[in-house]
């Protein structure tokens, strides 16, 4: 699982190696390390008779209730989980105080930026067709994840698929979002309200592959929110391909997560698409060719030349070929 970010005031401090036992349960818990803390609570990775679980005290109940509930209800939905697994809720008592916990699946993948910095910008289709397809069963039960970001993704190998975390920003549908970060929301950038609904986290979709562009981020500037998104979606090749989709999302046009999705496959499917794929594989071969200093002849050059496109279209096939099989697995998981 990811480490969260840090706090200063932290509620309940466990030791590694410490053992805790649930009062209600009497389930017992020994912590290997701490992933991280924020403002509900700190979370562990701890050792069980489910072997490593997720374990998320806090010092009130009311801080983790919600979380627990839609969790809870998650794990009553027939069909992929959408989120970490629910298992177990308990109190720990510490000096006479009682610390509400939960435990959840521990998902050990890696954090959604740095996955594709490492494999490259063609995954941002990919794990965005998977998250867009998780996103349409979760809008038809009637929830909103509300504070979609980079944070709240991981990325797991074997196979390769986008995870989420970090629950406590879902949101029944038309009520208002009860937590949101500034970047992803419409609110922010003046192109919507805070209404929970699909749209709103289609728009944080949106706003998730300008983050792939743009890691660290930017604050806005100037009252048009539009505009200046825009004008930063011009400034990144990596982005053009997307730009039309970008864009409709941006604006709410888009009235299911299907639909963006679809418009992402077609994407795939375009001769232009291909054309930039050939256009990359293009320049990672010239970059690996060893360079030969003796002279060849307009035949043999002609015979390598028609290889190499060979070799390339079965290239660009296999790469398809894989997304496809992605985005089915995604469908079925």
């Amino acid at each position: 699982m990811r480490e969260l970010s840090s706090k200063k005031n932290q509620v309940c401090k466990l030791s590694i190696n410490e053992q805790i036992t649930g009062k209600w349960q009497k389930k017992t818990y020994r912590i290997i390390r701490e992933l991280g803390y924020g403002a509900t609570g700190t979370v562990y990775l701890v050792d069980s008779d489910r072997g490593p679980l997720a374990l998320k005290i806090a010092s009130e109940a009311m801080s983790i209730s919600s979380e627990v509930n839609v969790l809870r209800h998650f794990s009553k939905v027939q069909g992929p989980s959408l989120g970490p697994s629910f298992f177990d809720v308990d109190d720990y008592v510490f000096r006479g105080k009682v610390y509400p916990f939960y435990t959840m699946e521990y998902i050990n993948g890696q954090p959604f930026l740095p996955f594709l910095k490492a494999k490259g910008p063609e995954w941002i289709r990919v794990l965005s067709i998977q998250l867009l397809n998780d996103l349409q069963k979760l809008h038809e039960i009637g929830w909103i994840f509300g504070d979609l970001k980079p944070e709240n993704l991981l990325v797991t190998e074997n196979p390769t698929r986008v995870r989420w975390l970090d629950v406590g920003g879902m949101t029944r549908t038309g009520r208002s979002i009860k937590e949101f970060t500034e970047f992803f929301d419409r609110g922010y950038w003046g192109l919507g309200s805070r209404k929970a609904e699909s749209s709103y986290d289609l728009f944080s979709v949106s706003m998730l592959m300008i983050n792939c562009a743009y890691p660290s981020r930017f604050e806005k500037a100037g009252k048009d929110g539009k505009s200046f998104l825009v004008n930063k979606v011009k400034k990144r090749a990596i982005l053009h391909p997307y730009m039309p989709i970008i864009l409709k999302g941006l604006d709410g046009k888009y009235l299911s997560a299907n639909d963006m999705k679809r418009d992402l496959l077609e994407l795939i499917q375009s001769p232009a698409s291909n054309k930039r794929n050939d256009n990359q594989r293009n320049k990672k071969m010239r970059r690996y060719q060893p360079s030969n200093r003796k002279k060849r002849s307009n035949a043999d050059t002609f015979g390598k030349s028609r290889w190499l496109g060979v070799f390339e279209s079965l290239l660009v096939a296999s790469f398809l070929l894989i997304l496809y099989i992605l985005y089915l697995f995604g469908q079925n998981v």
